[in-house]
Protein backbone atom coordinates (compact mmCIF):
# COMPACT_ATOMS: atom_id res chain seq x y z
CA UNK A 1 0.00 0.00 0.00
CA UNK A 2 1.28 3.46 -0.88
CA UNK A 3 1.78 5.71 2.12
CA UNK A 4 0.82 9.17 0.93
CA UNK A 5 0.12 10.68 4.31
CA UNK A 6 3.32 12.71 4.25
CA UNK A 7 3.30 13.83 0.65
CA UNK A 8 3.88 17.57 0.28
CA UNK A 9 1.35 19.39 -1.83
CA UNK A 10 2.39 20.37 -5.39
CA UNK A 11 4.53 23.46 -5.36
CA UNK A 12 5.42 23.00 -1.71
CA UNK A 13 8.93 21.64 -2.07
CA UNK A 14 10.72 21.63 1.24
CA UNK A 15 7.53 21.81 3.33
CA UNK A 16 8.82 19.00 5.50
CA UNK A 17 12.19 17.48 6.28
CA UNK A 18 11.72 14.34 4.22
CA UNK A 19 14.97 13.24 2.60
CA UNK A 20 15.34 12.63 -1.12
CA UNK A 21 15.91 8.94 -0.41
CA UNK A 22 12.56 8.72 1.37
CA UNK A 23 10.83 10.51 -1.49
CA UNK A 24 12.38 8.11 -3.99
CA UNK A 25 11.16 5.19 -1.89
CA UNK A 26 7.62 6.54 -2.15
CA UNK A 27 8.09 6.92 -5.88
CA UNK A 28 9.24 3.30 -6.11
CA UNK A 29 6.01 2.24 -4.42
CA UNK A 30 4.01 4.22 -6.98
CA UNK A 31 5.94 2.70 -9.89
CA UNK A 32 5.49 -0.80 -8.52
CA UNK A 33 1.75 -0.22 -8.19
CA UNK A 34 1.33 1.11 -11.74
CA UNK A 35 3.98 -0.60 -13.86
CA UNK A 36 1.69 -3.34 -15.20
CA UNK A 37 -1.18 -0.98 -16.02
CA UNK A 38 -1.70 0.32 -19.58
CA UNK A 39 -0.98 4.03 -19.93
CA UNK A 40 0.81 4.19 -16.59
CA UNK A 41 3.27 6.95 -17.48
CA UNK A 42 1.08 10.04 -17.00
CA UNK A 43 -0.52 8.91 -13.70
CA UNK A 44 2.92 8.01 -12.34
CA UNK A 45 4.28 11.41 -13.37
CA UNK A 46 1.34 13.14 -11.69
CA UNK A 47 1.88 11.22 -8.47
CA UNK A 48 5.63 11.84 -8.64
CA UNK A 49 5.02 15.57 -8.94
CA UNK A 50 2.77 15.33 -5.89
CA UNK A 51 5.55 13.61 -3.97
CA UNK A 52 8.41 15.95 -4.92
CA UNK A 53 6.47 19.14 -5.66
CA UNK A 54 8.01 19.07 -9.15
CA UNK A 55 9.76 16.52 -11.39
CA UNK A 56 13.52 16.43 -10.79
CA UNK A 57 15.77 14.54 -13.19
CA UNK A 58 16.41 11.82 -10.62
CA UNK A 59 12.68 11.09 -10.49
CA UNK A 60 12.37 11.02 -14.29
CA UNK A 61 15.23 8.54 -14.56
CA UNK A 62 13.66 6.38 -11.86
CA UNK A 63 10.31 6.41 -13.66
CA UNK A 64 11.89 5.60 -17.02
CA UNK A 65 13.76 2.63 -15.58
CA UNK A 66 10.80 1.39 -13.54
CA UNK A 67 8.36 1.52 -16.46
CA UNK A 68 10.82 0.20 -19.03
CA UNK A 69 10.85 3.38 -21.11
CA UNK A 70 13.63 5.58 -22.46
CA UNK A 71 14.48 8.77 -20.64
CA UNK A 72 13.78 10.78 -23.79
CA UNK A 73 10.23 9.39 -23.98
CA UNK A 74 9.50 10.30 -20.37
CA UNK A 75 11.08 13.75 -20.76
CA UNK A 76 9.10 14.32 -23.94
CA UNK A 77 5.80 13.71 -22.17
CA UNK A 78 6.78 16.06 -19.35
CA UNK A 79 7.74 18.76 -21.83
CA UNK A 80 4.47 18.38 -23.75
CA UNK A 81 2.05 18.91 -20.86
CA UNK A 82 2.07 22.34 -19.21
CA UNK A 83 0.92 21.03 -15.84
CA UNK A 84 4.23 19.23 -15.33
CA UNK A 85 7.18 21.24 -13.99
CA UNK A 86 10.86 20.34 -13.84
CA UNK A 87 11.72 23.17 -11.44
CA UNK A 88 10.28 23.86 -7.99
CA UNK A 89 7.17 26.00 -8.24
CA UNK A 90 6.11 28.64 -5.78
CA UNK A 91 3.70 27.87 -2.99
CA UNK A 92 1.02 29.62 -5.04
CA UNK A 93 0.66 28.97 -8.77
CA UNK A 94 -0.92 31.81 -10.75
CA UNK A 95 -2.33 31.10 -14.21
CA UNK A 96 -3.58 33.94 -16.39
CA UNK A 97 -6.14 33.14 -19.08
CA UNK A 98 -5.24 34.53 -22.50
CA UNK A 99 -8.09 32.90 -24.40
CA UNK A 100 -10.02 35.11 -26.81
CA UNK A 101 -12.59 36.47 -24.35
CA UNK A 102 -10.04 37.16 -21.62
CA UNK A 103 -7.58 38.68 -24.08
CA UNK A 104 -10.18 41.05 -25.51
CA UNK A 105 -11.36 42.06 -22.04
CA UNK A 106 -7.93 42.93 -20.69
CA UNK A 107 -6.16 39.67 -19.96
CA UNK A 108 -2.82 41.03 -21.18
CA UNK A 109 -3.14 44.07 -18.90
CA UNK A 110 -3.76 41.75 -15.97
CA UNK A 111 -0.70 39.71 -16.93
CA UNK A 112 1.48 42.82 -17.23
CA UNK A 113 0.28 44.02 -13.83
CA UNK A 114 1.18 40.67 -12.27
CA UNK A 115 4.60 40.67 -13.92
CA UNK A 116 5.30 44.19 -12.66
CA UNK A 117 4.03 43.54 -9.15
CA UNK A 118 5.82 40.20 -8.73
CA UNK A 119 8.97 41.23 -10.56
CA UNK A 120 9.00 38.06 -12.65
CA UNK A 121 8.09 36.95 -16.16
CA UNK A 122 5.94 34.07 -17.33
CA UNK A 123 7.54 30.75 -16.37
CA UNK A 124 9.38 32.22 -13.40
CA UNK A 125 9.04 32.00 -9.63
CA UNK A 126 9.58 34.81 -7.13
CA UNK A 127 12.85 34.66 -5.20
CA UNK A 128 10.98 33.84 -1.97
CA UNK A 129 9.19 30.98 -3.82
CA UNK A 130 5.82 32.43 -2.90
CA UNK A 131 4.39 32.75 -6.43
CA UNK A 132 4.92 31.19 -9.86
CA UNK A 133 3.39 32.75 -12.97
CA UNK A 134 2.02 30.92 -16.01
CA UNK A 135 -0.46 31.55 -18.82
CA UNK A 136 -3.23 29.34 -20.18
CA UNK A 137 -5.65 29.42 -23.09
CA UNK A 138 -9.09 29.02 -21.53
CA UNK A 139 -10.65 28.14 -18.18
CA UNK A 140 -14.20 27.82 -19.50
CA UNK A 141 -15.38 30.97 -17.74
CA UNK A 142 -15.49 33.34 -20.71
CA UNK A 143 -18.52 35.23 -19.39
CA UNK A 144 -16.46 36.25 -16.35
CA UNK A 145 -13.38 37.46 -18.24
CA UNK A 146 -10.68 38.37 -17.54
CA UNK A 147 -9.97 35.35 -15.36
CA UNK A 148 -6.97 34.10 -13.42
CA UNK A 149 -6.58 31.07 -11.20
CA UNK A 150 -4.41 30.85 -8.11
CA UNK A 151 -3.98 27.25 -7.07
CA UNK A 152 -7.54 25.85 -7.31
CA UNK A 153 -9.29 29.20 -6.86
CA UNK A 154 -10.81 31.14 -9.76
CA UNK A 155 -10.73 34.95 -9.70
CA UNK A 156 -13.02 36.57 -12.27
CA UNK A 157 -13.35 40.07 -13.72
CA UNK A 158 -9.87 40.81 -12.40
CA UNK A 159 -8.76 44.44 -12.55
CA UNK A 160 -5.04 45.21 -13.00
CA UNK A 161 -5.20 47.96 -10.37
CA UNK A 162 -6.42 45.47 -7.76
CA UNK A 163 -3.80 42.76 -8.25
CA UNK A 164 -2.20 43.56 -4.89
CA UNK A 165 -5.50 42.84 -3.13
CA UNK A 166 -5.74 39.45 -4.82
CA UNK A 167 -2.16 38.49 -3.97
CA UNK A 168 -2.64 39.56 -0.35
CA UNK A 169 -5.23 36.80 0.07
CA UNK A 170 -2.41 34.28 -0.36
CA UNK A 171 0.62 36.14 0.98
CA UNK A 172 -0.12 39.31 2.99
CA UNK A 173 3.41 40.62 2.51
CA UNK A 174 2.73 40.88 -1.23
CA UNK A 175 -0.33 43.06 -0.75
CA UNK A 176 1.42 46.43 -0.63
CA UNK A 177 0.89 49.07 -3.29
CA UNK A 178 4.49 48.93 -4.49
CA UNK A 179 5.82 46.53 -7.06
CA UNK A 180 8.39 43.82 -6.42
CA UNK A 181 11.07 46.45 -6.94
CA UNK A 182 10.37 47.73 -3.43
CA UNK A 183 11.11 44.25 -2.08
CA UNK A 184 14.16 43.59 -4.23
CA UNK A 185 16.68 41.08 -2.95
CA UNK A 186 20.01 39.82 -4.20
CA UNK A 187 18.31 36.63 -5.33
CA UNK A 188 17.28 36.05 -8.92
CA UNK A 189 13.84 34.69 -9.86
CA UNK A 190 13.69 30.99 -10.61
CA UNK A 191 13.30 30.38 -14.35
CA UNK A 192 11.55 27.30 -15.67
CA UNK A 193 13.75 25.17 -17.88
CA UNK A 194 12.88 22.64 -20.53
CA UNK A 195 13.48 19.01 -19.70
CA UNK A 196 16.68 17.78 -21.34
CA UNK A 197 15.34 15.31 -23.88
CA UNK A 198 18.49 13.69 -25.14
CA UNK A 199 18.62 10.22 -26.55
CA UNK A 200 19.78 8.76 -23.26
CA UNK A 201 18.03 5.76 -21.86
CA UNK A 202 18.29 4.06 -18.51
Amino acid sequence: MIDDTKEPSPGCTGCDETTEEELLERLDQVIESYKTRPGALIPVLQLAQGIFGYLPETALKRIAKGLGKSYSEVAGVVGFYSFFSTVPRGRNLIRVCLGTACYVRGGMKVLESLKKHLGIDVGETTADREFSLEVARCFGACGLAPVITINDNVHHRVKPARIAEVLAQYAPEWGGKGSAASRATDEEPVISAAVPAGERSV
